[in-house]
Parts: structure tokens; C-alpha cells; sequence
């Protein structure tokens, strides 16, 4: 379970302040896959980094009853000039993960081969995409934090990170934030709408990407009188 109680987060802008959440009290409760939909700017990456605690909230309090991943797409993730290698065991040794097991998953999913030893600043996006999925999924979390990476990589590796979930999903739980609708329906049972800084929790996903639909589309023009 993730609970957030009057979270408040916002940025300084060219155009003034911007409020992601404003005074925000919801459950992500476990035992549930959620997906957080929300246009462009919204502030999902945000949201995500502040369930991870990598970011700190301005005001308010998230708590954490669960072992929670680090953000799956954050790019902060791992160290440019350290090699893929000292990156999976630095993030091992973090989560309190056997460290060679765990390099041996990541070496195997990620078929990096002898980039695994090469500096992470020579690797392609979708490189980085493996190494990413692969480290995130070698240890065992309760809840897998996921933001915008399902659609990298070729068709092969996707049907490998999507076995692989589902996997996991047997024992874990996931919160993921996406533009697909099909993403979200195929990997979420609940969903979260996030817009104008209002964090609004779905049991139901078709209402939420109906609610998201209507926000994207804008009111229905209206017909004058005659």
C-alpha cells in the first residue's frame, strides 16, 4: 500500500508556477495494478518519482508499506560512466540484493553481451531500456513503478518484458503510467486520472480512460438557439 495524505507538489515556470498535485489524499492500495493516465505536462513522471521517493513532495506525507522498485524509465536511474555491470550491482547492493544473481538475470534478459562492461553514457535508448527492465526485474519488489518505457524496444523484447510481468504480477503489483489505452487495459485493474493538479482514483479502468477521453476531446460544442 502507498498512501499519500495532502501531498503538495509543484515547479517554478517561464509561465509561473505549475501545481502537479495540489493538496492530494488517495490509496494506492495492494493487490491492485494501477494506471495513471493524464495529457502531456500533467505530471505522471512526477507522480511516479514521488511514490518512488526519489522525489520529495513539498508539503504532505507519502507512506510506503511495500518494498516499492525505483522508477522503471527514470533517467536517473543508473551512472553514465559507470559500466552496465557496476550499475546492476550498485542497484543491488541498494535494494539488498544478492548481487550476483542478480547480474546474471539482468545478463541473460537484456543480451547486452559485452556492452554489459561498457560505460552506460555508449548505450542507445533501447539499450537502456533493457539494462533498466532487466535490473528492475531481477529483485523482488511489491510494487513495480513503470513510466512511458512499454513500447521500447523490438516486438521480440516486448513480449519478453510482457511475459515477464506478468510473471511477477503473480506476486507483485504494479503502478504504470501511460498514454496506450491498451497498455493500461491489459496490465491494470484499477486506474488513477491525473489533471489540474487532481489526483482521482478509478476502481473501474473503462470509466477512467472514458473520464480521459472527455478531457482530451474538451466540452461537446453546443448548438445556439435559433
Amino acid at each position: 500500500m502507498i498512501a499519500l495524505s495532502r501531498v503538495t507538489k509543484g515547479f517554478a515556470t517561464p509561465a509561473g508556477r505549475k501545481v502537479v498535485l495540489d493538496d492530494a489524499s488517495v490509496t494506492f492500495e495492494a493487490g491492485h495494478n494501477y494506471g495513471i493516465l493524464g495529457a502531456n505536462g500533467a505530471g505522471k513522471s512526477t507522480l511516479i518519482r514521488l511514490l518512488a521517493g526519489s522525489e520529495m513532495p513539498d508539503r504532505g506525507r507519502i507512506r510506503r508499506h511495500a518494498r516499492i522498485s525505483f522508477p522503471l524509465g527514470f533517467g536517473g536511474t543508473f551512472h553514465g560512466a559507470l559500466s552496465g555491470r557496476e550499475n546492476v550491482a550498485f542497484v543491488a547492493r541498494v535494494y539488498g540484493a544478492a548481487v550476483r544473481p542478480t547480474i546474471r538475470f539482468v545478463d541473460e534478459f537484456a543480451e547486452l553481451r559485452e556492452y554489459l562492461d561498457m560505460p552506460v553514457h555508449t548505450y542507445s535508448a533501447g539499450m537502456r531500456a533493457r539494462l533498466a527492465f532487466g535490473t528492475c526485474l531481477a529483485i523482488d519488489f511489491d510494487v513495480f513503478l513503470i513510466d512511458e518505457v512499454t513500447e521500447i524496444g523490438d516486438e521480440r523484447f516486448r513480449r519478453r518484458c510482457a511475459a515477464a510481468f506478468r510473471e511477477r504480477m503473480r506476486h507483485a503489483d504494479i503502478i504504470l503510467a501511460a498514454h496506450n489505452a491498451h497498455t493500461i487495459r491489459q496490465y491494470c485493474d484499477r486506474a488513477a486520472l491525473l489533471t489540474g493538479g487532481r489526483l482521482q482514483l478509478f476502481d473501474d479502468v473503462a470509466a477512467a480512460l472514458n473520464q480521459y477521453r472527455r478531457l482530451l476531446l474538451g466540452p461537446a460544442p453546443t448548438r445556439e438557439a435559433a
